[in-house]
């Protein structure tokens, strides 16, 4: 569970398996959008996605577990999250 005090935090989430060319960060956009989360996802070299995200605890709860589903054609094997530095975004965006 991510920081039960209810306050805004800022979390890091790598999620590795096949995540990469299947629609993975368009997917983690959509999630954290409806869900009201704003930050960003990216592909990393080593070809798993990271997501630095901030939202309420709540909010942060449901995008992990989302991230453990993906997409259809996604296969998660693992997803690792720490928290991190509060940070600020005025959106969620896809960086490439």
């Amino acid at each position: 569970m991510v920081n039960p005090s209810g306050a805004m935090t800022t979390i890091s989430i790598r999620v590795t398996g096949k995540v990469q060319g299947v629609y993975y960060r368009q997917f983690c956009k959509e999630m954290a959008l409806e869900l009201g989360i704003k930050g960003t996802v990216n592909n990393e070299v080593d070809g798993s996605v990271r997501l630095i995200a901030t939202g309420n605890p709540d909010q942060l709860d449901k995008l992990i577990s989302l991230c453990k589903k993906g997409p259809p054609r996604a296969r998660v094997e693992e997803v690792q999250w720490t928290e991190c530095e509060l940070r600020s975004y005025d959106d969620f965006t896809i960086l490439r």
